[in-house]
């Protein structure tokens, strides 16, 4: 098969498509042809020699894939040769097969085509599992989802809508908080002219946010804190604006308030299939509802990641940059 290979860290130009050995199932694992794939924050820290995939993992990047069931491995039931499938990764979806465990695969939503079920699962299992089954995001309350235009923002928005919650985001730009509005965001900061502590106060007379969810780390460690309401719940899951920062304990217990810190990719197995469980049972029927959708920004040949990752790191897109696998001769 072919794949995205990185032979040396660096910049798009990093990424090479060569020929390398096909993938084999191992035990309780899937072998699926991919159709599409889909770009993650994570696969560019990879390709700069960051973040690399968890033991044992597929070394090409790829976080997440849809496509046809080829082969079943050693102990699989309850799927088919030729079934069509999304799934969560922890490596391997930039090539033209990846081995994945069964646990981690979701049946192509109704009304769905099927590359851009590519764009769902990493999105759906993050915001679920961060917003609903740690932070207990509840009917009524506001949640302030950072990079609200983003593939994680986008989901965020409608998922917390579907459950009877407010959203506040922040966007850079009016055109990006123009379509978190089309999504249902009920409060609209521009991060580039407004300092989101003082708007959500402002909108929630004094309250807070009784959630958030944060791609952006520490840069924005205290304002979080500041911003949250009592008892409110900080959800942490990206590093993009630095590692290390500063945290007023007094504010935190004044608030009763808590912060989590997760991520997705080098979570045990049974974890991954008890929260792709969750999203089967309760974020798929909202999308075969029509209630939820996925957003996708652009389709770019999967050869030629490199201009998808520099889309990424333009942050001009809205939603998933997808990666469509070359069609079998």
């Amino acid at each position: 098969m072919y794949a995205i290979t990185i032979p040396e860290p660096g910049g798009p130009e990093a990424l090479v498509w060569a020929e390398v050995p096909d993938p084999v199932p191992g035990e309780g694992e899937v072998l699926v042809d991919v159709v599409a794939s889909a770009v993650n924050r994570a696969d560019l820290l990879q390709r700069q020699g960051f973040y690399d995939p968890p033991p044992g993992s597929s070394p090409y990047p790829g976080l997440e894939c849809a496509g046809r069931i080829s082969a079943l491995g050693p102990g699989v039931s309850g799927w088919s040769v030729g079934d069509e499938v999304c799934a969560l990764l922890a490596g391997g979806g930039y090539a033209e097969k990846v081995a994945v465990p069964a646990g981690q695969l979701l049946p192509v939503p109704a009304g769905v085509d099927l590359a851009t079920a590519a764009a769902l699962p990493e999105v759906a299992a993050t915001v679920w599992s961060n917003v609903f089954m740690i932070t207990h995001l509840r009917p009524g309350e506001t949640l302030l989802v950072h990079g609200g235009a983003s593939g994680i923002g986008t989901m965020a928005i409608q998922l917390a809508k579907a459950v009877g919650a407010r959203v506040a985001v922040t966007a850079g730009g009016p055109e990006k908080l123009a379509r978190c509005a089309e999504l249902g965001a009920d409060i609209l900061i521009d991060y580039r002219e407004q300092d989101f502590v003082e708007e959500i106060r402002k909108a929630t007379d004094g309250a807070g946010a009784d959630v958030i969810l944060d791609i952006v780390g520490a840069k924005y460690l205290d304002r979080n804190v500041r911003a949250l309401a009592v008892n409110g719940r900080l959800a942490v899951i990206g590093l993009q604006g630095g590692v290390k920062g500063e945290l007023d304990l007094r504010a935190l217990l004044a608030k009763r308030a808590a912060i989590t810190a997760t991520s997705l990719r080098a979570r045990p197995l049974g974890e991954k299939a008890a929260i792709i469980a969750a999203v089967a049972e309760h974020v798929w029927p909202l999308i075969a509802a029509g209630r939820v959708r996925a957003v996708v920004d652009r389709h770019v040949p999967l050869p030629e990641a490199a201009e998808a990752h520099r889309a990424l790191e333009s942050g001009e897109h809205v939603g998933k940059v997808l990666l469509i696998a070359p069609e079998k001769p």
